[in-house]
């Protein structure tokens, strides 16, 4: 039909693409080209420093860059797949709309791909900012009864704990807070940031489970010997079970502490996640067995850490998330974040905390931002408090960052223009509900939705008009 457009025109329209006033080609983005016309963003994938290290200025700057290019080439992506599933749309021809069908996939899958890219850089990013916050000390809030409930737990055979926020809500400190117990304890630690998992790692369940096993092996620093421990004759669950139960737990009578970071990666990978959930939920009852194999298996202790509820159902007697200790780690109180002040040695009165926590909630990364700035003297209070909501304001970056991931998912967007415009509750869609809190740009109140805080109000009413 005359009207249709041939996927190869598709694809060469978006060559060229206008932002921001100039002209950007997709092949200079910084962009290494496979099958065509796909771009695949090289992304150096760092695995967060922990402790006191920060990374070095020039690395954060050419982080930024990388960033910048993977937007701009997500961009692209988008359009180019926005464009296939119209022509998919109003073509006719049968053979034509087979070629259309086809190439949609594959750019589809690039465009996950350049999206899953975009959160990895993106995560190294915030990790670099909360190592920034603590740059002279070490200061962690403890939000009792919390920690005491995890240290507690992780003592316990085959413990499972569950530990469920927002992002950055502080969950990775707890959780590297809980490991540095259990290392106290004399337990072995290993350490999974699905977050920084490779692309090609999640292309199936066989390369997942592969690189789970040789992972924890090279954490214990020991030897991957998958070659003697995965037996092609048996099922990709089962040869993980064996490599565990007669390898990693059975060198010692140590218990071994596993987790599990950024769970919530899993969630879009169907042929993975629900594997993947039998399995943890298998180890997790095979530790209360009484014989020799339950025994073994009641030295693993796990530890997923995720950042919504959204997941993929599953059946309750094969999910992981419905067993074992669950913790919602909550945001700070007005004694916390005083606690916090006065560890960075800032003199600040009880009308000056409640004006920054009517602000900012009691959010921890934006209270600590708040803090360091103030204890730096880069800003005062008043000036912090006035500016907080605008592109000069110290929270700038973090705001663009959300309202990125609100402009390039229209639903999300729809939803959440609903709740900054209206001072009630608002009741969504539960999905966007769920990915809208992950994100922590919402409270949940029983079934309906308000702002994650004032600031977020106030900036995001004016941006999503």
């Amino acid at each position: 039909m005359p009207d249709s457009q041939d996927p190869k025109q598709v694809s060469n329209d978006l060559r060229n693409s206008q932002f921001g006033g100039g002209f950007i080609n997709a092949d200079t983005v910084n962009a290494g080209r496979i099958g065509g016309d796909i771009y695949n963003i090289h992304l150096e994938q760092q695995t967060a420093a922990s402790g006191n290290s920060i990374q070095s200025q020039n690395q954060r700057e050419r982080s930024l860059s990388e960033k910048d290019s993977l937007e701009k080439a997500y961009t692209l992506q988008s359009q180019k797949v926005a464009n296939l599933r119209t022509g998919l749309v109003i073509e006719t021809d049968v053979s034509r709309k087979f070629q259309y069908e086809h190439q949609l996939q594959s750019e589809e899958r690039t465009l996950k791909e350049l999206g899953d890219k975009l959160n990895a850089i993106e995560q190294q990013l915030q990790t670099s900012d909360n190592s920034g916050l603590a740059a002279d000390t070490t200061i962690y809030i403890e939000r009792p009864p919390i920690e005491d409930k995890c240290y507690k737990a992780i003592v316990q055979p085959g413990a499972l704990i569950r530990l469920k926020a927002p992002q950055r809500m502080g969950k990775t400190l707890l959780l590297e807070k809980t490991l540095d117990y259990a290392r106290h304890q004399g337990y072995q630690t290993a350490k999974l940031d699905l977050q920084l998992a490779d692309i090609d790692i999640l292309a199936n369940l066989k390369t997942f489970l592969q690189w789970l096993c040789v992972d924890v092996a090279d954490s214990l620093e020991l030897e991957p010997q998958l070659d003697k421990h995965w037996q092609e004759v048996f099922g990709l669950n089962k040869n993980c079970t064996r490599y565990f139960q007669k390898y990693l737990l059975s060198l010692t009578d140590t218990p071994l502490v596993l987790a599990i970071d950024n769970f919530e990666r899993l969630f879009e990978y169907p042929d993975i996640f629900p594997q993947f959930c039998l399995l943890l939920r298998g180890w997790y009852e095979a530790a209360k067995q009484g014989d020799k194999i339950g025994n073994i298996w009641k030295k693993l202790r796990l530890v997923v850490v995720h950042s919504t509820e959204s997941y993929p159902s599953l059946d309750s007697n094969h999910s992981p998330f419905n067993v074992g200790l669950a913790i919602d780690l909550p945001e700070f109180n007005l004694q916390q974040v005083t606690t916090l002040a006065k560890q960075n040695e800032l003199s600040l009165g009880e009308q000056d905390l409640s004006g920054l926590m009517e602000l900012l909630g009691g959010h921890p990364y934006l209270v600590q931002s708040a803090i360091a700035h103030l204890k730096s003297q880069q800003v005062t209070l008043e000036e912090l408090l006035r500016l907080a909501p605008t592109e000069q304001g110290i929270f700038s970056d973090h705001l663009r960052q959300q309202l990125w991931h609100l402009q390039h998912n229209p639903q999300l967007e729809i939803g959440y223009k609903k709740i900054v415009m209206t001072n009630a509750p608002v009741r969504l869609d539960t999905e966007v509900a769920f990915k809208l809190h992950s994100l922590g740009l919402v409270k949940l109140v029983s079934n309906d939705c308000v702002p994650g805080c004032d600031l977020y109000r106030q900036y995001f009413s004016t941006r999503l008009e």
